[in-house]
Order: structure tokens, then C-alpha cells, then sequence
């Protein structure tokens, strides 16, 4: 399904007249919405299963917009932020980037439950709201070679960009809102 909604995408939305940088985490963040779309029907489709929400969660809440406002996609932005500036500094493939922002995610999904590190899933999860944007990202751009260096700090540079989410995460603690049971 990717490899047709790059032939058939990419092509539509690379010429969209923003800054490369603003249109990749735009493009980022409509992604992880559109990801997060699917995980919160998941979530609320766990009794047709025979389940509970609570027990099959997928994500922090049943609530769409609990989840993208104050659990995954206001962090998942500044991360995207984090990408941006890297790209502008390194000529990663669309495919490095998919990969080496799923090892990220993985990483963070590992804080939550160190079992997320087995089988992968995250990396494709992570990789696959940025690889499509990656791929808009002009090939042309004065952005050097990545270094043998440039992999391991892009894995972990985004999680610093994080500390920019702690607003909304301490506007979240003063409302009260809170997560499904066993959710942080």
C-alpha cells in the first residue's frame, strides 16, 4: 500500500508552496493523526472482540482527541521538529529515515513496556508516519552525507525535542484528564 501511495502521493505533495521543513512535520503530524485514527477505533473496538477497552488498550484512551492532544501526536510533533533539522543537516534516505525514527519509537514504547522491543512492530508503526514525508523532502537541499555518527545520535536525538510537549503534559495533569487504567 505504501509503495502505491508514494507513486500516486508524493508526486501531489511536494510541490505544496511551504518551507520543506514546515510541509515534512505537517505532513508528520497528519500522519500520526491518521495512525491514531486507527489504534483509538482499535481501542474501541475491543468489546466486539470480547475485550475491554482497558484490557486490550491500544492507546492512552478511548477519547480520539484525548489521545492526539495529550498522549501521542503533541509528542510525536516536536520529534517530527527534531527530524526536520536533522534532514537539513543530512541527506537521509526516505528509508534510513522509516527506519531509523521506527528504532526511536521502539525506544520510547520500551519505556512504556520493555516487551515493546520484541518483533519490530514499532519500527514500522513509527517509520511508516514518516517515511511519505521523507520522501517530499528535496534531494537537491544542501544537507551533507550522513557520518557513521549521524545514525545512532538520529535515533536519539528526538527525544530531547520532547521537553517541548510538557506544557501540554502539565495542562493535562491541571485538567484532571485522565488515561484508561494502567496507562501513563
Amino acid at each position: 500500500m505504501t509503495p502505491l501511495l508514494r507513486k500516486h502521493v508524493v508526486p501531489r505533495l511536494a510541490p505544496i508552496l511551504l518551507d520543506w521543513r514546515v510541509r515534512f512535520v505537517l505532513l508528520c503530524t497528519a500522519m500520526a493523526l491518521l495512525e491514531e485514527v486507527i489504534t483509538t477505533t482499535m481501542t474501541n473496538l475491543a468489546p466486539v472482540f470480547g475485550t475491554t477497552p482497558e484490557e486490550a488498550h491500544i492507546t492512552a484512551s478511548t477519547n480520539y482527541f484525548v489521545v492526539v492532544c495529550f498522549h501521542s501526536a503533541v509528542v510525536f510533533v516536536p520529534m517530527f521538529i527534531a527530524w526536520a533539522l536533522m534532514l537539513s543537516w543530512w541527506k537521509f534516505a526516505p528509508l534510513k529515515v522509516l527506519l531509523l525514527f521506527g528504532i526511536t519509537g521502539s525506544i520510547a514504547e520500551a519505556g512504556i513496556q520493555p516487551s515493546n522491543l520484541i518483533g519490530g512492530f514499532w519500527v514500522f508503526a513509527y517509520g511508516l508516519m514518516v517515511y511519505l514525508p521523507a520522501c517530499t523532502v528535496p534531494v537537491d537541499r544542501p544537507a551533507k552525507p550522513p557520518r557513521w555518527w549521524s545514525y545512532p545520535l538520529a535515533v536519539v536525538l528526538p527525544f530531547p525535542f520532547v521537553v517541548l510537549a510538557a506544557p501540554v503534559i502539565l495542562l493535562r495533569q491541571w485538567l484532571g484528564i485522565e488515561f484508561l487504567p494502567g496507562v501513563k
